[in-house]
């Protein structure tokens, strides 16, 4: 059935990819994005709306004739969220509780928003990790998704708030901004095509688990079509590779060395991330597809132009 889908941050890496989805299975999208933040071409069908996250005015009229808000939107990113907590709080955590009354107010009741299970746990007693584990997260970032998990949750008790909380690990592919402080996968590939040096914090044992964005984009498709409505899922590859094994498979897959500089370790670095899917998969018949060498080519074969992804 067609829903009419308000996706903010509609424009970024994964909000690219979910629209064009949404927009080919045949939902009414609308994006909500800061102007200037369209890279590709505008998709036909598709309601753009530009204004920043904390301009009230422009996001009620966006949340007009809505049914589903999916929030996507960080104004910062896990390595420089704790240069600046006060900014964070204010740009993400103040604005988000705002979007929920404002949701209250309107009368939109269902809201997918992306968590981050690469940093709420924080250094974590069991692998994989399981969604009710503990969370003691070591950034900015992850207490403010924390914080945000846990407004989304009191307004589901109190106001019937229907959310999907997505606990999502690494995600990693094409169109993913090359910053230089998130997304390692992409960063060591454009690093390779300038011929700059390889950074790397630490000895390179910490683990992550990695998602291609199709994977994740699927997960989110698919709950609009199905009767999972509520509740928080991770949703990852369910397996761990360290920045050293990365390092590897990169260099394997662009067939050339790297040169690697090791930098001193940061304390807000979490040691071993992987994601215990189990809840996903059951609730949503949902499996990752896409293995990391692959995505890692399809990646190259992007960056160089001349590959489908």
């Amino acid at each position: 059935m067609s829903k009419r889908i308000l996706v903010l941050g509609g424009n970024g890496f994964i909000g690219a990819h979910l629209v064009e989805a949404l927009s080919a299975s045949g939902h009414r999208v609308r994006v909500f994005d800061r102007a200037g933040s369209l890279k590709d071409e505008p998709l036909k069908d598709v309601d753009y709306r530009y204004a920043k996250f904390e301009d009230a005015a422009s996001l009620a009229e966006a949340l007009i004739d809505v049914d589903i808000v999916v929030h996507l939107i960080s104004t910062t990113v896990p390595g420089t969220s704790n240069l600046d907590p006060v900014g964070d709080i204010e740009g993400n955590l103040i604005n988000t509780v705002k979007l929920l009354q404002q949701m209250r107010n309107i009368g939109v009741s269902r809201l997918v928003y992306l968590s981050s299970g690469g940093t709420v746990y924080g250094n974590t007693t069991q692998i994989p990790i399981p969604e009710n584990h503990s969370k003691q997260p070591l950034s900015s970032y992850g207490v403010v998704k924390v914080a945000i998990e846990n407004y989304i949750s009191m307004f589901s008790t109190l106001h019937g708030l229907d959310a999907l909380v997505i606990r999502a690990s690494n995600p990693y592919g094409p169109r993913q901004g090359h910053l230089g402080v998130q997304g390692v996968i992409p960063t060591f590939f454009q690093r390779i095509i300038a011929g700059d040096t390889i950074q790397v914090w630490g000895d390179g044992s910490n683990i992550r688990d990695y998602i291609y964005i199709s994977d994740l984009i699927s997960f989110i498709v698919k709950s609009f079509n199905c009767k999972l409505t509520s509740g928080v899922y991770n949703v990852g590859s369910g397996e761990g590779t360290s920045l050293m094994e990365i390092l590897s498979l990169v260099s394997e897959v662009a067939d050339v060395p790297v040169n690697v500089e090791h930098l001193p370790p940061r304390a807000f670095d979490v040691k071993n991330v992987v994601l215990d899917i189990s809840k996903a998969r059951k609730a949503m018949d949902w499996q990752p597809t896409i293995s990391l060498k692959e995505g890692c080519e399809r990646y190259w074969h992007w960056a160089k132009g001349v590959g489908v992804f």
